[in-house]
């Protein structure tokens, strides 16, 4: 891994490998289904902000949607802060970065004796205030879109899942 010094890593199914080098499968729940969930933290100065809450959060959708990561959540916790303090240094001076933790269902099962594990990513990157400046600055314009979200009384919206394409058509 000694081209992953100079680059982001992240963790991917028990290992550290360079950002560039990770790849999940074209069969991946997470992938096909939106099979998935996630949780999000920010660093202030390269420390992460409330991570055990962000990760108890995490494990809440996961019991939501049946998901067994493989890891306790101490676990996920230190991979996840194994990730920052790689990556942060990486980032210009006065940046800062999201962790998130990603879990699918996993690789869906094709060939007989396939067994499904999940998915478990852990990756980094810049929170882009430039780019959110004018945001701050000029104020947002709010336009209610005509894609409704899946009502709550299908899909709790306490589980933070990969469910967002009501918003990218909103985008649109």
């Amino acid at each position: 891994m000694a081209q992953a010094q100079q680059e982001p890593i992240v963790y991917l199914n028990g290992s550290l490998v360079a950002e560039s080098q990770a790849g999940i499968s074209i069969r991946d729940r997470g992938f096909i289904y939106g099979d998935a969930v996630f949780d999000a933290a920010r660093t202030f100065n390269g420390v992460p902000f409330k991570l055990p809450e962000h990760i108890h959060r995490l494990y809440d959708s996961l019991r939501y949607v049946r998901i067994d990561p493989g890891l306790d959540r101490q676990e996920m916790e230190e991979w996840s802060r194994r990730v920052i303090d790689h990556n942060y240094p990486l980032l210009p001076q006065g940046q800062d970065m999201w962790v998130m933790q990603r879990i699918s269902r996993g690789v869906e099962p094709v060939y007989p004796g396939d067994e499904m594990r999940p998915t478990v990513l852990i990756e980094t990157h810049p929170i882009p205030f430039a780019k959110r400046a004018p945001l701050y600055r000029d104020g947002v314009a709010v336009i209610t879109p005509s894609v409704p979200r899946v009502p709550p009384r299908f899909v709790s919206p306490r589980a933070k899942t990969h469910n967002y394409l009501n918003l990218v058509l909103a985008d649109l």
